[in-house]
């Protein structure tokens, strides 16, 4: 581990601007490039070989069999064949976009290309601009249009969720032609689009605003994208028309009424909110993107980053209850809120986003991935409980669908930019291609398991920017310090959240960026009785066992992404014995083990005490320890929730 010498303070001034000069953009994936070794460029790898062992074939079955088509291979099957037929094919579109952009695997490209030379082909057999793989498409599409709607929150008549399984090609078609600019893609998603307006043109809004009464996806947000793409107003309008208002007014009116409702519904819906707010320069709709991401990190969050139990919002006060789960949250939930908070983000470049966004990334995202490839549904927080893996024969969960996509576009918030300002926002091994500025940065670290990072630039010609690096919730108020070719220099702070630096960069300036980590606690929200370990960023988990993993890997039951072996009784849970302020020195790092503590002094029951704390992202085929109940005895109730 490099470790740098710091000789002078960080300087603060005042004067830096409080907005950030031009529209923030985030860079193209295929300008950023994770480098060898890390944890997430081994995700990545990881990904990409579970996206080369699923077949095209047999996921574009179910839209053949829609179109009257013979199926090349037969379906899958698990959710892919019992009702939610072709949703993964829509996701797997975007994850080879993704991958593809990330990557440069050209296979990859090969089959994003097969993929949609059959679905156009599938849309040319329908006739009228559909494609899709719901089953009994055209019956259940003729009642729709005809207004005879029946629906319940997972139903639309007698259908699993059509509108959230379409979504996911709209999606899919919208990412192939963003990220790779393949044109066929673009040309069957305006098909598609125009074939949903004319379904709905003559539904009266009540009628609409039923049917959005079953989970519908980021249906608002994928016809905003389109009105983005073409420029036809009718799309925008559509998309408004698509809006459930039972979960936007409350938000406009900053209530929050989320609890008991199914999560992972209502977090798409806000993502398009706050696209058509972006589109339509509607203040009030954004707000209320706002008000929710507010409240769900604030008040449903673990500490994870993660959200919800058994797929639904529970209500704030009642956290302790997760702990008798076995589910937990649900990873989908957390891939679509880092999209909502990217796109806040990008609005407005608060470091409060990154630290939330860095948080999922490492402690939920990275989390829910096989090293070997497989993909988590649920992670229980239930002590001494485990996490189930997809594989790629036999599981096609909607977190199958979203985890595909998740470990192909790591680089996307890595950094963001305007036309005079670059963000360095995550610190990740990567190399950044700023071609407007016809600059390459590469970012060396081996953090997390170093506290710093460098930051090489290489230019042709001297050019003038201002570099703002985040300063992480993590790192204690006046830790961070900067030195540029060596040398501390004087930085302007915004917010207290990033630090300026505003010069003239020449060719081999390097930055360096000095990132103190520590240890520290927070308890399990509305409760003093739970508490969990971190590190920096990183939060700590204790393997306990390996034992009655059964279901480890899932079959391809209905529910087999539910791990079903038994729960072991809270009573005979490892407990933090009675504590008193400063307690946090007892977590005390393992010589010759980067980032593995030990905390013998705190834990009650004997058997545990020589327990590791980990970073939980290295955790796998285990049963584990996240929240930590503290002895009933102790003063936990006169600490902070974080020290």
């Amino acid at each position: 581990m490099r470790k740098i010498v710091w000789i002078m303070a960080v300087v603060v001034l005042a004067g830096c601007s409080e907005q950030p000069a031009g529209e923030m953009k985030s860079f193209p994936l295929s300008d950023v490039k994770l480098a060898e070794g890390s944890p997430f460029y081994r995700a990545q790898q990881a990904d990409m070989h579970y996206m080369l062992a699923i077949d095209p074939d047999r996921l574009l079955a179910p839209y053949l069999t829609e179109a009257g088509l013979s199926p090349r291979k037969k379906g899958y099957g698990n959710w892919e064949g019992t009702g939610l037929n072709g949703h993964i094919g829509g996701h797997y579109l975007s994850a080879l976009a993704f991958m593809y952009a990330s990557a440069g695997n050209e296979e990859l490209l090969e089959r994003l290309n097969y993929m949609i030379d059959w679905l156009g082909k599938c849309q040319e057999e329908h006739g009228n601009g559909y494609v899709g793989g719901v089953p009994g498409s055209e019956a259940l599409w003729e009642q729709i249009a005809a207004g005879n709607i029946q629906a319940e929150p997972f139903s639309l008549n007698g259908a699993w969720v059509p509108w959230y399984n379409l979504h996911k090609v709209f999606a899919g078609l919208r990412d192939a032609w963003e990220v790779t600019g393949i044109v066929k893609a673009r040309d069957i998603l305006t098909g598609l689009a125009d074939w949903c307006y004319r379904l709905t043109e003559n539904l009266t809004d009540e009628q609409m605003q039923d049917m959005l009464r079953c989970e519908h996806g980021g249906m608002n947000e994928v016809l905003a994208d389109v009105y983005r793409i073409t420029g036809d107003e009718k799309y925008l309008a559509l998309a408004r028309k698509f809006s459930h208002r039972e979960i936007l007014i409350p938000l406009m009116e900053g209530k929050d009424e989320l609890t008991g409702k199914h999560a992972n519904t209502q977090i798409p819906k806000v993502i398009g909110y706050r696209r058509i707010a972006e589109l339509g320069n509607d203040t009030a709709w954004a707000q209320a993107a706002e008000f929710f991401w507010q409240t769900v990190v604030r008040n449903r969050t673990f500490v994870i980053g993660g959200n919800s139990n058994n797929e639904h919002f529970h209500a704030p006060g009642r956290f302790e209850r997760v702990m008798h789960s076995t589910t937990g949250p649900e990873t989908c939930n957390t891939y679509n809120m880092l999209r909502l908070t990217g796109m806040l983000y990008l609005a407005q470049p608060d470091a409060r986003y990154m630290d939330f966004y860095e948080r999922a990334l490492y402690n939920h995202i990275l989390t829910t991935q096989h090293p070997d490839g497989g993909f988590v549904y649920f992670t229980p927080l239930r002590p001494r409980h485990y996490r189930v893996y997809s594989r790629p024969d036999s599981c096609f969960w909607c977190c199958v669908g979203s985890g595909l996509e998740n470990h192909g576009k790591y680089g996307e918030m890595i950094y963001a930019h305007n036309n005079k300002e670059l963000y360095v926002n995550l610190f990740i091994p990567s190399t950044l291609h700023w071609k407007e500025k016809d600059l390459v940065l590469e970012q060396v670290t081996d953090f997390p398991l170093e506290d710093q990072t460098e930051l090489r630039f290489s230019l042709k010609k001297d050019t003038r920017f201002v570099l703002y690096i985040r300063n992480p919730r993590w790192v204690r108020s006046g830790e961070l310090a900067v030195q540029v070719n060596g040398e501390p220099v004087a930085t302007e702070w915004l917010n207290s959240s990033w630090v300026a630096i505003d010069r003239n960069w020449k060719n081999n300036d390097v930055v360096s960026v000095y990132l103190p980590m520590h240890t520290y606690y927070e308890t399990l929200p509305n409760t003093r009785n739970w508490i969990a370990f971190l590190h920096g960023p990183l939060v700590l988990a204790s393997v306990t066992d390996t034992t009655d993993l059964e279901g480890l890997f899932a079959g391809s039951g209905r529910n087999d992404h539910m791990p079903s072996g038994p729960r072991y009784p809270l009573e005979e849970t490892p407990t933090i014995a009675p504590v008193s302020p400063g307690f946090i020195s007892e977590v005390k790092p393992v010589e010759g083990k980067p980032l593995t503590f030990r905390m013998p002094g705190l834990i009650e029951q004997e058997e545990y005490r020589n327990l590791e704390l980990v970073p939980f992202y290295t955790v796998h085929e285990a049963r584990y320890m996240i929240y930590w109940p503290v002895s009933r005895s102790s003063v936990m109730n006169e600490l902070p929730a974080r020290e």
